[in-house]
């Protein structure tokens, strides 16, 4: 039977105050009591109920791919192909905004008060979508539903990994990114019914499709409420008694699921000095002064992953249908099987970057899906490819792909102190989408747009290009992160701080 003890093992006392309060310094078990919990059914709770995010990110950037072809016609938003490519930089806009605007405040207000908040604004702005009435009121919904997800990636990737042990969290964060391809499946797969015209008015279907999104939004807000407040963040915001209960609570359901006695956490302390917030400057010094070499690695391994998927993937319907003579209602099931090869890449990868290590894989993914993007793109201006055949090879570079990109957000997230964790991912996404996201599928969707094949091979060079250089990056300046705690991947700022007190005492 499971140990029912109500006392926590290991807990934390303020050295100064019996309550601790900004400024006040701690000791702490908390990250090394999290990070030797066994897995459990929490931990797959935790990973449904922050991996719906990028399954609501998969399903409406495929809902907007797969429908762009329908928003063109007379009797929809009557769109050029031009602005089908605006809608997903748009999109990507909102993500840049809302990455930024709601990353600093998951840094200063918590991380489950940002994920709930940020989820409110994409069902919001999603079931605008459905009732846009002009190619303006599309953007200005879908530049909303952006910033939702933008905020979103902030306060889930912090909450994830802070929330799972140190020996998988590269297979756990893999597994949670790689989810977003779960969501373009259900898109890709819900557009073959919605869009066949058989079945609803063609100015119909693509309005019920964004009611998916939705329903699956409200499903997450009940279930993200079984979730706690990150403890880590707890404990640095003078709420140390508030992170023992939540630590204490999670052993006691981790020991009910598991029918173990929990091991002893060891004598692995730590020292914080609490603090309320992380001031600008300190954020901008820590990731432009102590760690500029990993927010150059960042910078380029997110522009080339970004720019790689949104320019290729916002406008993979249009290709099909306009070089390769895809009927509109079809292209779904092409869009499936491309999604089936990118769900499987960080899926079946995910534990060799726990085990092989960050930067191996990181490396080796980027630059296989580098080169072999730009070698398809030159056999693809041959006309070389049917539909079934480019799918069928985009699918096998996106498998590496995949597993790349979920690599780069699992870097921006672990190599950056906690206090300043939702910032630079943040930072990084908004970044790699705002140079990467932006300019791809604006790109991609005049070069449709120009009716000539062969100028598809400048978009598809540039984005292997970029998937090379991140590569190339990350063999040079990658962290070993793997098996290793996040504070002894980048140790917290009020840790610092606590040893200069020490420091400053002992001189």
């Amino acid at each position: 039977m499971a140990d029912q003890r109500t006392e926590p093992r290991g807990e934390s006392k303020p050295r100064n105050a019996a309550d601790a309060k900004p400024g006040d310094v701690v000791e702490t078990k908390i990250p090394a009591r999290m990070d030797r919990l066994p897995w459990s059914r929490w931990h797959w709770i935790v990973v449904f109920a922050l991996g719906i995010t990028w399954v609501l990110d998969g399903l409406e950037v495929t809902i907007v791919g797969a429908i762009g072809p329908v928003l063109t016609s007379g009797q929809t938003l009557h769109l050029n192909e031009g602005q089908v490519g605006l809608v997903g930089s748009l999109y990507v806009a909102g993500n840049v905004v809302g990455a930024f605007l709601f990353g600093y405040l998951t840094d200063r207000l918590g991380r489950k008060r940002l994920f709930t908040v940020t989820l409110l604004v994409y069902l919001l702005a999603t079931v605008a979508s459905a009732f846009s009435w002009s190619a303006y009121s599309f953007y200005l919904f879908r530049f909303i539903t952006g910033m939702g997800i933008g905020g979103e990636y902030s306060a889930i990737n912090s909450a994830t990994e802070e929330l799972n042990p140190a020996r998988v969290r590269g297979a756990v964060e893999l597994a949670i990114n790689g989810s977003w391809w779960l969501g373009t499946a259900i898109g890709a797969f819900s557009s073959i019914f919605l869009l066949n015209t058989n079945i609803l008015p063609i100015d119909v279907g693509w309005r019920v499709a964004f009611g998916i999104g939705a329903t699956l939004g409200v499903a997450v807000v009940l279930i993200r409420r079984l979730l706690p407040e990150s403890p880590r963040w707890l404990m640095t915001h003078g709420r140390l008694d508030e992170a023992e209960n939540v630590v204490v609570n999670i052993e006691k359901q981790v020991e009910g699921y598991t029918g173990q006695e929990l091991d002893d956490p060891g004598d692995a302390t730590i020292e914080l000095r609490q603090r309320d917030h992380t001031p600008v400057r300190e954020i901008l010094g820590t990731m432009f002064g102590e760690h500029r070499r990993r927010t150059i690695l960042g910078v380029g391994l997110n522009i080339g992953q970004t720019f790689f998927y949104n320019a290729v993937f916002f406008t993979f319907a249009l290709i099909l249908t306009t070089f390769l003579h895809v009927a509109d209602a079809s292209v779904g099931w092409y869009i499936l099987a491309f999604a089936v090869g990118n769900f499987l890449g960080p899926l079946t990868l995910g534990r060799l970057f726990d085990t092989v290590g960050r930067r191996a894989m990181i490396a080796g993914t980027y630059l296989i899906s580098g080169i072999g993007l730009f070698i398809a793109g030159y056999f693809f201006t041959t006309g070389s490819y049917s539909a079934l055949s480019l799918t069928i090879v985009l699918s096998v570079i996106f498998f590496f792909a995949s597993a790349g990109a979920s690599g780069a957000y699992l870097t921006v997230s672990e190599a950056f102190p906690l206090e300043i964790r939702a910032n630079a991912i943040a930072f990084f996404y908004a970044i790699g989408s705002a140079l990467g996201g932006l300019i791809g599928p604006a790109l991609f969707g005049k070069l449709v747009e120009t009716g000539d094949q062969s100028n598809m091979f400048i978009g598809y060079a540039i984005g292997g290009a970029l998937m090379i250089i991140g590569g190339l990056m990350e063999i040079f300046l990658g962290i070993d992160a793997e098996q290793k705690s996040l504070e002894e991947v980048a140790q917290p700022i009020s840790e610092e701080a606590a040893k200069g007190d020490d420091r400053k005492g002992a001189s």
